[in-house]
């Protein structure tokens, strides 16, 4: 794989945006396929909404961001607020790619996924409108906060300019897509998944009741943490991703990939 972007594509362009624009997606075409199905990626017109990359096989949409840095932020701007909170809530919402690069020598530092069935309404926050100064008055932009995400949400495809392997991150994308079906409260879901993270594989009732207090202050006016604990772990049972063992015992599993 090769980490540089190829900066003869950019000639002839002034704005660095659009700079790194060209030479980023060029990059992501030549080197980088479909998560789900290893279909080569397809550019989509300039300007489709919410969206820059269709997957030749099974349709997968992706969005690119580009990001001057070694690692990917914890908020990334995003276009209009209104419309990305549609994408989202339609069938054919994007998944997120997050490129890390260095400015000096265009190199690939981190890709990370950001898979769609994680991204809630709660994640995108609206920035201010602009002024009435502004060539769009009144338009308002959008953030995606990605710190309230569990790690199994953010899947490198790349790191320190190493490519991960494509077995350990599709494994990682598999496990997880049950989160596309209509699961309700997902917030919530998401918000137990990530306390699960800092707990070993075989874990008790009571080790999750230790989390109450930062869900707590997550989520004050809900006076019943415990009982909402447990029935994310109702729901990720029945998923398959616990195994209850009795006498509020559990234990992770590791669903196969097919």
């Amino acid at each position: 794989m090769n980490l540089y972007f190829d900066p003869q594509l950019a000639q002839g362009y002034k704005s660095q945006a659009q700079i790194v624009r060209v030479l980023s997606e060029h990059w992501l075409k030549t080197n980088v396929s479909c998560i789900n199905c290893g279909a080569p990626l397809i550019k989509t017109g300039n300007n489709s909404p919410a969206r820059d990359f269709n997957c030749s096989g099974c349709r997968e949409n992706y969005e690119l961001k580009s990001h001057q840095g070694t690692h990917a932020p914890r908020r990334i701007n995003n276009g209009a607020y209104h419309t990305l909170l549609a994408r989202l809530r339609a069938a054919d919402n994007p998944n997120f790619l997050i490129l890390s690069y260095r400015a000096a020598d265009y190199a690939v530092q981190q890709l990370t996924l950001i898979p769609k069935h994680y991204l809630t309404a709660e994640h995108i926050r609206p920035r201010k409108p602009l002024t009435a100064r502004a060539k769009r008055q009144d338009w308002i932009g959008s953030t995606i906060d990605l710190t309230p995400l569990p790690a199994s949400g953010k899947i490198l495809l790349i790191d320190r300019m190493q490519p991960v392997d494509r077995e350990t991150a599709r494994r990682q994308w598999h496990t997880h897509l049950f989160l596309r079906d209509d699961t309700p409260q997902k917030t919530w879901l998401l918000a137990v998944m990530c306390c699960l993270e800092e707990l070993p594989d075989s874990f008790t009732l009571a080790d999750c009741y230790r989390f109450v207090p930062a869900l707590q202050r997550a989520y004050p006016d809900n006076r019943n943490i415990e009982a909402k604990i447990r029935q994310q772990l109702q729901t990720l049972r029945d998923r398959g991703q616990l195994t209850f063992l009795g006498r509020g015992r559990y234990q992770k599993t590791r669903p196969q990939v097919p």
